[in-house]
């Protein structure tokens, strides 16, 4: 993935306007190679009742980027996927769309007709032709401006909204929003940090909306950890900026753990300019972010540091599946996709077609689990996620500390 990727899909939102059954966790397989887990509000396929779909055949190509036709179905749940189907984003979108598709083949889902809605030009003419198109319920979109635009339209016909934004900004008012928070994974890696001993943190943050928020997220979890916050200082991204920035942290005073709330090329970029200006054996933190870099892994100077995130063991597999399929591998953000999808057809199964959608099941304390693990959404929108803590260490990402089961 190119550094410019990268970072168009660690800032979708953040860097635009505002944005018991009581069964625990256990695996078992499926036939299509795809581990699953059974536990809170289990979302992935069984695997006992159908047959998987053939991986065996040649790779499907994803769909041409345009809008499907709705045609009259009374006997489907009408579902609208609103997406950056074309556009500077049309790659992530197109991932996200292609997730989904593989979900209903997972699973089987003749009950749900989705229909798929582009919002790289007009998002909301795409939400008008959802919501006369006479959806229940609205997937997408993807970026935090967009969100806002979308839900003015539903709202007004009383349509809920999953949106696979991460900002926690545009959350309330029947819409939820599935990504991953960068407060959440900051607050898990901070509080290991200084239950570790490393009790003086320290922050480097762009100068953006995500680095703003981050700047807010590190100081209360700091707090919450009973740390110190020696300083945090934003930097521009330009190497002149990135190098002040480190001196100022030094001269703040010693710390013991410094947050780098960027992608993971920006750490890389920024770990040998901290320990050239002070950082000593200071160790690196990271957020969820970090995740979606692989090169991180084998970076020498980034070796010991640590981030929270999402776990890899299902989302592995479900890579390969979508690999077989759609002959290419998909973007880190897809797996939302997968999981929105998982989670409205477990619901759809006591879900009257012609009703509306019953938001309130939403909100299950007990969570659900998907490929990126455990998960619950909140009366207010926002998600709350079990992140584990990931070590870098000589070219991979190790595990050092599990996810909490449930809730």
């Amino acid at each position: 993935m190119t550094e410019a990727v990268a970072a168009r899909q660690a800032a979708l939102d953040f860097g635009r306007t505002r944005s018991r059954t009581a069964t625990w966790l256990k695996r078992c397989s499926v036939a299509a190679g795809l581990t699953l887990l059974a536990g809170c509000n289990t979302l992935l396929p069984s695997g006992g009742r159908r047959p998987p779909p053939r991986t065996d055949s040649a790779p499907v190509s994803a769909p041409a980027p345009t809008e499907n036709v709705v045609s009259a179905d009374d006997s489907r749940h009408k579902i609208a996927l609103l997406l950056p189907t074309s556009g500077e984003n049309a790659d992530i979108g197109q991932s996200i769309a292609n997730a989904t598709t593989l979900a209903l083949l997972d699973i089987n889902a003749s009950n749900i007709r989705m229909t798929t809605y582009d919002t790289a030009r007009d998002p909301r003419g795409a939400a008008q032709r959802a919501v006369a198109d006479g959806n229940s319920l609205i997937l997408g979109p993807l970026l935090g401006d967009n969100v806002v635009t979308v839900a003015g339209v539903a709202q007004q016909r009383n349509v809920p909204i999953i949106s696979f934004s991460n900002d926690s900004g545009v959350a309330g008012r029947n819409v939820f929003i599935l990504g991953h928070l960068p407060s959440q994974s900051i607050d898990r890696v901070v509080r290991y940090a200084v239950n570790h001993g490393k009790k003086r943190i320290a922050g480097l943050v762009p100068q953006n909306v995500y680095g703003q928020r981050a700047t807010g997220s590190l100081t209360s979890a700091v707090r919450a950890a009973g740390g110190t916050l020696t300083a945090i200082q934003p930097y521009d991204r330009t190497s002149q900026s990135v190098d002040a920035a480190t001196k100022a942290l030094a001269q703040a005073g010693p710390y013991d753990a410094v947050l780098i709330a960027d992608t993971g090329r920006a750490a890389m970029a920024a770990a040998p300019l901290l320990r050239r200006n002070g950082a000593g054996t200071a160790q690196f933190l990271g957020t969820e972010l970090w995740n979606t870099e692989s090169a991180l892994a084998g970076s020498i100077p980034m070796r010991g540091a640590i981030f929270a995130s999402v776990s890899d063991d299902l989302y592995r597999q479900y890579a390969q599946k979508y690999q077989t399929r759609f002959g290419k591998m998909p973007f880190r953000l897809s797996s939302l996709g997968y999981d929105a999808v998982l989670l409205v057809a477990n619901i759809a199964k006591d879900w009257r077609v012609g009703t509306p959608f019953p938001v309130q099941r939403l909100t299950d304390p007990q969570g659900f689990i998907g490929i990126d693990g455990s998960f619950r959404l909140l009366p207010n929108g926002l998600n709350q996620r079990n992140l584990e803590v990931q070590e870098v260490e000589d070219g991979k990402f190790v595990p050092i500390d599990p996810a909490p089961r449930g809730f």
